[in-house]
């Protein structure tokens, strides 16, 4: 595989990732593999603004609407559907499009992931139901006691990542942070980062617009459709939450969708803030993506 490369393309939601990879993708004459954590799952391509059968139809997209909501997934098995898919997509071209914005999916195909055991499903619910019923701080004492050092680094409002920890911590009886070794694997293929971003104002407009596009595309019936799952992980996430809230007679409706607005943007820094400190990502604006990545492709071959 040694001539072909993955370009990825990530950046904060609502940027134009997607339309940016399908200019590249068609340019290419490859395929876009989907590294959206929530675009996997079927039934919500409203709220996850999925690729549309349009854009689908356009380019051929890997794991997009693929898993059904109740249906674990991990970046660990991302990483592991990727690698096994890209040796035949290499067959076709020496070209690959990635594009996302889950942090943790791009990173899992670009560096490794430790190999973290996979959690039942008995401890996975026995760990959430306590999380539901209690709240984080149990956790948050049980894994001060089983992996002090995790717990002294990790986000104590993230109870993603906590309840991650507590599940592999009781899977496999040892410390999390054990586990974590935090190797880079070496890739048989190049990769290419590209981020695109642009000025802040014009990006939460962006974002803004692109709620209020949900909204008359059907966020609510959507979220409807699915209120009754409203526990599975797959659907405790921005665009949900806050419609569920509604439904619940919390918030009103245009809080609600107001909520959503100031979520995403705040989804958005933190997507900024992470991938800031990649040193491997080339950044430019969305319209710009074609001719950045046409250079470094150029750039590469020369060195070659």
């Amino acid at each position: 595989m040694q001539g072909n490369s993955l370009i990825v393309i990530t950046g904060p939601t609502g940027v134009g990732k997607t339309a940016a990879a399908i200019e590249v993708a068609r340019h290419l004459g490859c395929d876009i593999i989907n590294a959206d954590s929530r675009q996997v799952f079927r039934g919500i391509p409203i709220g996850t603004a999925a690729p549309t059968p349009q854009e689908q139809a356009m380019v051929r997209h890997h794991f997009v609407q693929f898993k059904e909501l109740d249906e674990y997934y991990s970046a660990a098995q991302f990483e592991t559907d990727v690698m096994a898919l890209l040796p035949s997509l290499f067959q076709h071209g020496n070209y690959a499009v990635m594009c996302g914005g889950s942090m943790m999916y791009v990173d899992t195909v670009c560096k490794g992931i430790d190999q973290i055991p996979d959690i039942t499903v008995e401890v996975r619910n026995a760990v959430r139901q306590e999380w539901e019923q209690y709240g984080l701080e149990p956790l948050l004492k049980e894994l001060e006691r089983l992996d002090p050092d995790y717990y002294r680094q990790v986000d104590k409002h993230n109870p993603k990542r906590i309840v991650h920890a507590i599940e592999v911590c009781r899977q496999t009886g040892l410390p999390y942070s054990s586990l974590r070794t935090g190797h880079i694997k070496q890739r048989p293929f190049n990769i290419i980062k590209v981020g695109l971003n642009m000025e802040r104002e014009l990006l939460f407009d962006r974002i803004n617009r692109r709620v209020d596009a949900m909204i008359e595309q059907g966020l609510e019936a959507e979220a409807r459709s699915v209120f009754h799952l409203r526990n599975l992980n797959s659907l405790n996430t921005v665009g949900y939450k806050e419609m569920f809230a509604y439904f619940d007679g919390l918030m009103d409706f245009h809080t609600a969708v107001e909520r959503i607005k100031k979520n995403t943007r705040v989804y958005a820094k933190k997507q900024l803030t992470w991938l800031k400190r990649d040193t491997s990502i080339t950044w430019c604006e969305p319209a710009q993506c074609l001719n950045t990545v046409s250079s470094i492709l150029q750039l590469l071959l020369n060195n070659h």
